[in-house]
């Protein structure tokens, strides 16, 4: 039996890659020196690979200054080129390593403690190969320096023309507070009966908007009451009696699944903000990235359907 070896596609056509990133450092730079240090090589070596790079093409791609370099004509053209060529690599190899290590989803530190992290078991048991990294912070991710692949972010459309943004759940938010409360001196029954109470506020300031879309005979002072700078928080002192607070659906219905805090009232403002998921144009069609926007949606449903 007779074996053939293909040709390489590309036959001598390529230089080596070291002397092209040799080159890439030095144009950018327009130094020797200056791309030694970012390659952690010698400017001897750096120059060696540049000069070796010019014998292979036949063409002078620097003119040597007594302080630096420029770039000749055919260098800046290739410089271009090159630049583009190891930018389409590094994506290439990014794309590869966020697939099979996994997948970093960002979120608020209250949406990711009150829903996303009560959650995620069912997603690892779907998908066990899947390393699931969770960047809890109000400072929204950059997708491209790599801080996250899939972002759930509380804002409002247009979003950025690069970004695939999809409405998760709109923000309806309501009085929740503990079920203790039902009962005792000051009971909370009704809208009025929020003037006898402690109100518990968070980052969003919406305690003025719901009482005044409540139209109420009672006056209410808002400007009172404990402050906290993430909903969690304020969801949390009302949990432990301390007031009511303003809420909405993916942040309390475990709680009041549990029994540890009640709707007293079956009223609701519905905002302008919705919390999205959000991820890049060009990562959509990413099988991780899928696996977890349709299981956030899956989530999502879920809870319509209780």
């Amino acid at each position: 039996m007779k074996y053939h070896m293909s040709a390489n596609r590309f036959g001598n056509r390529l230089p080596p890659l070291n002397a092209l990133r040799a080159f890439e450092a030095s144009a950018r730079h327009l130094n020797f020196r200056l791309a030694a240090e970012e390659l952690f090589v010698t400017q001897g070596a750096v120059a060696q690979q540049v000069r070796h790079l010019e014998k292979v093409l036949e063409k002078p791609l620097f003119h040597r200054m007594p302080r630096g370099l420029a770039l000749t004509e055919a260098g800046a053209v290739y410089f271009a080129d090159i630049q583009r060529a190891l930018e389409t690599i590094a994506v290439a190899t990014d794309n590869l390593m966020r697939q099979s290590s996994g997948i970093t989803v960002s979120t608020t530190p209250s949406l990711a403690s009150k829903w996303l992290i009560p959650h995620l078991s069912s997603f690892q048991e779907a998908f066990p190969h899947v390393d699931v990294k969770v960047i809890a912070s109000e400072k929204v991710s950059s997708f491209q320096k790599g801080e996250a692949d899939l972002a759930i972010r509380l804002g409002r459309p247009p979003f950025d023309k690069e970004l695939e943004a999809e409405l998760l759940f709109p923000l309806d938010v309501y009085v929740v507070c503990s079920p203790h409360r039902k009962e005792g001196a000051k009971p909370l029954r009704e809208p009025a009966d929020l003037a006898d109470q402690v109100l518990l506020h968070d980052a969003h300031s919406l305690w003025d908007e719901f009482i005044h879309a409540l139209k109420l005979d009672v006056k209410i002072d808002t400007r009172k009451g404990p402050r906290f700078n993430q909903s969690a928080l304020a969801i949390d002192a009302a949990i432990a009696g301390q007031g009511v607070a303003l809420a909405s659906d993916p942040l309390v219905e475990r709680d009041i699944l549990l029994g540890r805090l009640y709707k007293p009232f079956d009223i609701s403002l519905r905002q302008a903000l919705g919390f999205y998921i959000v991820y890049p144009k060009e990562r959509k069609h990413s099988e991780t990235i899928l696996s977890m926007r349709n299981w956030l949606f899956a989530q999502a449903k879920m809870k319509e359907n209780l």
